[in-house]
């Protein structure tokens, strides 16, 4: 089935829940889902971000501009994770307690609004991995997965996003800031603020794909391996290096192993990293 063939299925799944509420975060798969949903439902379908502070800012004003410009339904909902001890412990079920308030939030927007069906951006390739958090708290609070339904992978989405014209096809991946402090490591709202100041920094160089992993007074830096170069030239090394000092960073580190996720993680067996 081709990845047109596939957004035709989806169509159809959305166009059979009468309205819909997209837990939407201006990824990529989210990005498509609600545009997808917009065109099928239009003022049936609404967008909800979840507002926390482990999203970046930046990243929250992205996904409200897109909405904008697309003429989506947009509310933005302030998340309680950080009150919650079991998601500030930041063990291997972090992510599930983020996810399961979420959809607390999205349930009652949804009880609010009238809204029939709720879904998330989970896709063919997520759904593969029988152990994501995120989809153990979606399916014990009956939120559906239109993308994995549909059997749209991610190089699908990127490819119809592209047909689209959606400005998130070839985004990078993304993971909440949360996801930078080692498992295990309490968090706190201030270092995460941290993290993502860090980031920004690295965003304002150029860098595409990269990670400000966060170890107490330490900053592990991971860009892609064809950057190191580039991060490596006196001029960018030393604003980086006294931008990091700035956000409050004793000592900066380049991981020579690179930009991959989940390195942060103490991952059991079986278990999926994040990040």
């Amino acid at each position: 089935m081709t990845p047109l063939e596939k957004e035709e299925q989806l169509k159809s799944l959305i166009r059979g829940y009468g309205t819909l509420a997209v837990g939407y975060s201006g990824g990529v798969d989210s990005t498509y889902l609600a545009d997808v949903a917009h065109e099928v439902l239009g003022a049936g379908a609404h967008m909800v971000i979840a507002d926390s502070p482990s999203i970046p800012r930046g990243e929250l004003e992205a996904a409200s501009s897109i909405a904008e410009e697309r003429g989506w339904n947009l509310a933005i909902l302030a998340t309680r994770e950080f009150e919650k001890e079991e998601f500030l412990r930041n063990d291997s079920m972090r992510c599930y307690v983020c996810k399961s308030d979420f959809f607390e939030h999205l349930h009652a927007f949804a009880k609010e609004h009238g809204v029939a069906v709720l879904a998330y951006g989970e896709n063919a390739d997520d759904g593969q991995d029988l152990t994501r958090h995120g989809a153990k708290a979606a399916r014990e609070q009956a939120v559906k997965a239109p993308l994995l339904e549909a059997a749209l992978s991610k190089d699908d989405i990127r490819e119809r996003s592209l047909a689209r014209g959606l400005p998130t096809w070839n985004k990078p991946s993304f993971a909440c800031l949360s996801s930078r402090f080692p498992s295990g490591t309490r968090l706190n709202p201030n270092e995460v603020l941290k993290v993502e100041r860090a980031e920004q920094l690295l965003r304002k160089l150029g860098f595409h794909q990269y990670r400000a992993r966060h170890h107490g007074d330490l900053c592990r830096i991971e860009v892609e391996v064809e950057d190191f170069e580039r991060i490596l030239r006196p001029e960018t090394r030393q604003e980086l290096v006294e931008g990091l000092r700035k956000v409050g960073y004793r000592h900066v580190t380049l991981d020579l192993a690179g930009y991959r996720t989940g390195s942060t993680a103490a991952v059991p067996p079986n278990e999926a990293p994040t990040g």
